[in-house]
């Protein structure tokens, strides 16, 4: 497979309807928001939805959530152990970090896009892969309206619970929102770490996809959607444009009291000989 050979910038525009899409565990698990008003979803959240759905692809991934493990290992140790030619070099301190990075990418998608810090208790080998995908936070297009209410659970956690069973809590969501992320693949990167053509086409139909199989008590079915996935392709390793004046070519606006996505208009504005494409969300 031949490694990504040109530059490619892409948005992702989703919407969220009465549904918690990031929440800040130092807030109250509120959905997140910054000094403005306008509604947040962390990078780190969104590279974590990637994951899930290539892993839901087919694609090998390093840094799983225990409950989606499938591979048996409960520690990103015991993970990147279970390749012997990692382990060999990892538990040598003078192994050859460049050696380890290249098989860790062969191996994981994850670290193949995202990159990885590789650095584990003991007296072991300390490697940093830098991924040539980077993602942004996605923002609200408006500040967001957040609704409250308060829950009940009406039953004893133990057999010797002597209180009453009710046990009140608060449950957060977006009333309505549409959210936009971009973000970028860097050609130079991708060298380093063998990122392909074909693991960029991968990427895309993930981000097509993102929220399928992605459904909690927070989050609803249906409650997360993708709209519209623009990937802008470039001639060259450096690209025609830079990330900054691509992302600027598309424009995503709505009016304040919007409740449908139907209300947002969208104006992309090309730019000479440089190529995108347009995908609906599934």
């Amino acid at each position: 497979m031949a490694t990504l050979d040109h530059k490619i910038d892409f948005a992702v525009i989703f919407s969220v309807h009465n549904a918690n899409p990031n929440g800040d565990p130092l807030n109250g698990n509120r959905p997140r928001q910054n000094y403005d008003g306008y509604g947040e979803v962390s990078d780190v959240c969104i590279k974590r939805k990637i994951r899930n759905r290539l892993q839901d692809l087919g694609e090998t991934i390093f840094v799983q959530s225990d409950d989606r493990a499938n591979d048996g290992f409960k520690s990103l140790n015991d993970r990147a152990e279970s390749v012997p030619e990692l382990k060999k070099i990892k538990n040598d301190k003078k192994g050859n970090a460049d050696s380890f990075a290249l098989l860790a990418s062969e191996n994981w998608y994850d670290v193949r896009a995202f990159g990885q810090v590789f650095a584990f208790k003991g007296d072991s080998l300390s490697v940093g892969v830098r991924g040539p995908v980077s993602i942004h936070p996605a923002i609200s297009l408006q500040p967001i309206n957040i609704s409250s209410i308060q829950i009940t659970k009406s039953v004893n956690s133990v057999t010797s619970d002597k209180k009453g069973s009710d046990t009140m809590g608060m449950k957060h969501r977006v009333d309505f929102g549409v959210y936009k992320f971009v973000g970028s693949i860097n050609t130079q990167l991708a060298e380093k770490t063998g990122f392909t053509n074909e693991d960029a086409e991968k990427l895309k139909e993930a981000f097509i996809s993102l929220f399928e199989n992605d459904a909690s008590s927070a989050r609803p079915e249906g409650s997360l959607e993708v709209h519209k996935v623009y990937w802008w392709e470039h001639n060259s390793k450096l690209g025609q444009y830079s990330s900054a004046k691509v992302h600027r070519s598309l424009q995503v606006k709505m009016a304040e009291d919007a409740k449908s996505f139907d209300e947002v208009t969208i104006q992309l504005n090309e730019l000479d000989g440089l190529d995108v494409h347009e995908f609906e969300g599934k």
